[in-house]
């Protein structure tokens, strides 16, 4: 297997590197994500332009491995954008299941003029009236849902039919929008006789539903190794300015030992990204492996993320200085999908597949 990045993958790295290094610094970043939409359309724009809206849609759009490198040049930037929520994860239900029709959507998602918002928990259900449809029910938390244009719903299909995924109109829904608390956007979404439009044919789409989760979690795990690499770097960058009792703290061997340990987790933790992305690349959409990534990611931003604020000291805590932004989006991402212990759970699920098992 190769571990390397081909041409193309290290110029769209590079790329988005490069936009996302003139776009933000901490205080445009703060400004950014106190206006009312929470990102800037300007970039989101640019990203379009990029190609990063489009990515994984299609064969030649690129696929989880590039996904990868991207988000973790938004997190180590901690840009933003709610690339995953409005585009990348509900872009691949519709890539999926869509039919040639509704996967025109694509085209518009990629190109930075429509937003989607995946609606995945909660209680919908889905009733038929003759060739129509429509959803009651309530779905929270729904990332990006603030801004969403199309709502790509899951509901429980009537007849125990299992579940299946929809269309919507935001506008046709009730919508009450709120800040997380690492300032990202978000709503509760209430559906109510809401008319929809099933995605492909009206079936179970549990499968795809999970192929959608497993890909949505490989990325969020993506965007956390960049996070935990920069939140290092402002670490080790303090250690060697700040000084005490006429030295750097770098000079302190318990200090130096635990900024060490902190590599040690994002090293881990990049390793089961990696190898979570190239499963997916690979056609192996495994929930098992997705857990296991998810775990390790949970565990290092845990660590990485209370030593870099226990390292700063005072300053770690403060809004204008960015390595607390960095644990609050981490504390984040390990939240979503599952946390630490859903994911820990699911794997304990699992123990009795294999012969033998290493703590």
């Amino acid at each position: 297997m190769d571990f390397q990045p081909t041409d193309e993958q290290v110029l769209l790295r590079d790329t988005t590197r490069d936009l996302l290094s003139r776009s933000y610094d901490q205080e445009k970043r703060n400004e950014i994500a106190d206006s009312e939409l929470g990102f800037s359309r300007e970039v989101w724009n640019q990203m379009a332009e990029i190609g990063i809206l489009g990515l994984g849609f299609d064969e030649d759009s690129g696929g989880q491995v590039e996904i990868a490198l991207v988000m973790t040049e938004i997190g180590r930037h901690l840009a933003p954008e709610p690339v995953i929520a409005a585009a990348l994860a509900p872009g691949s239900l519709i890539a999926e299941l869509g039919n040639d029709e509704q996967r025109q959507i694509l085209d518009e998602v990629a190109a930075g003029q429509t937003l989607l918002a995946a609606a995945y928990i909660g209680s919908t259900t889905a009733a038929r009236q003759g060739d129509s449809w429509t959803l009651s029910g309530r779905m929270n938390p729904v990332l990006a849902g603030d801004s969403a244009d199309t709502i790509v719903a899951s509901a429980a299909l009537p007849d125990d039919g299992g579940t299946g995924v929809f269309l919507v109109d935001a506008k046709d829904t009730t919508r009450h929008p709120f800040r997380t608390f690492d300032g990202r956007r978000g709503a509760q979404i209430d559906f109510d006789d809401t008319p929809a439009q099933p995605l492909g044919d009206a079936a179970d789409a549990s499968q795809a539903i999970t192929n959608a989760m497993v890909r949505s979690q490989s990325a969020l795990c993506a965007e956390a190794v960049g996070a935990m690499e920069e939140a290092l770097r402002l670490t080790t960058d303090y250690l060697k300015s700040r000084k005490q009792f006429g030295v750097t703290l770098n000079k302190f061997q318990t200090l130096t030992q635990r900024a060490a340990d902190m590599y040690v987790m994002l090293e881990m933790a990049r390793s089961m990204s990696l190898y979570a992305a190239m499963s997916i690349a690979d056609g192996n959409l495994n929930p098992v492996i997705a857990s296991r990534a998810k775990l390790q990611i949970g565990r290092s931003a845990r660590h990485i993320g209370q030593e870099a604020i226990q390292l700063h000291g005072g300053i770690g805590m403060t809004a204008e200085y960015p390595v607390g932004h960095y644990t609050a989006r981490l504390t984040a991402i390990e939240h979503t999908l599952g946390s630490t212990y859903d994911h820990l759970r699911a794997l304990i699920g699992q123990l009795r597949d294999y012969e033998i098992v290493m703590l």
